[in-house]
């Protein structure tokens, strides 16, 4: 079954540069689209040079540490939350602010409070923050509360109530929270790098090519950004799983 999606997801991402050739080729015009044999070849003089990969880690360490970070926030106020319902209630103006004002406001405003190097931290921290806080409010909610008790009535301790009732309950949520979450940190950690143009990153990068107009380039870090997006994404998806199978084991 995994073999037949992979073939699959290979057979559809070969169609969609199939047709981007063909589209570049009737276009014509390579300051609006080149062909991605060109991205493919300017991507391999990128890769031979170390300050490529001097970018690539800046940009990823800064995004990462905000997702991370917005994680660990999120389940541990998602679980107090659904605890405690004054913090739920403390906490609701906040975080619908943040689900509804635009991330460009965010990123305006952090440029006035912070250093352009720290603003993919914080703005991907705000973008990730009210996923993960959701969805471990509602996994906490939508425990058995009839297994709650009767935990409660013979005195189980909190470790095994964590281990036993409240993990397997919150896995499937988690999960889903950090898959959505995690491409939504990197478009606004770029989409922050690019307003806030921090010297050595990936959104200075992109910057500079829309200056000078090299299309090339340009979709050459795009192809950069989705790649370490979606393997970062299937490594984490993957660790989460085996972390949550090894607690189960215990």
């Amino acid at each position: 079954m995994k073999n037949k999606l992979f073939w699959q997801r290979a057979g559809a991402v070969l169609f969609a540069l199939v047709l981007w050739q063909f589209a570049a080729m009737a276009l014509g015009q390579q300051l609006l689209l080149v062909t991605p044999v060109k991205v493919a070849g300017r991507l391999a003089e990128l890769v031979r040079e170390s300050a490529f990969w001097q970018t690539v880690g800046f940009s990823f360490w800064r995004i990462v540490a905000g997702f991370l970070l917005a994680l660990i926030a999120g389940a541990v106020l998602g679980a107090l939350s659904a605890r405690v319902h004054a913090i739920e209630v403390l906490l609701w103006p906040f975080i619908v602010a943040v689900k509804s004002v635009p991330v460009a406001s965010f990123i305006i405003l952090s440029l006035i409070w912070l250093q352009a190097s720290s603003l993919s931290v914080f703005i991907s921290f705000l973008m990730v923050f009210p996923v993960v806080y959701f969805n471990t409010l509602q996994g906490m909610q939508a425990t058995d509360r009839q297994l709650v008790e009767m935990a409660h009535l013979f005195k189980v301790p909190w470790r095994r109530r964590l281990l036993y009732i409240y993990l397997p309950q919150l896995q499937p949520f988690l999960l889903s929270a950090c898959s959505v979450a995690l491409g939504m940190s990197w478009k606004a950690g770029i989409a922050t790098e690019v307003i806030g143009i921090p010297s050595g990153s990936i959104g200075e990068q992109l910057y500079e090519a829309k200056v000078y107009l090299s299309t090339a380039d340009l979709l050459s870090w795009t192809v950069v950004i989705v790649l370490v997006s979606v393997l970062f994404e299937k490594l984490f998806i993957t660790l989460l799983k085996r972390a949550f199978a090894g607690l189960e084991r215990l």
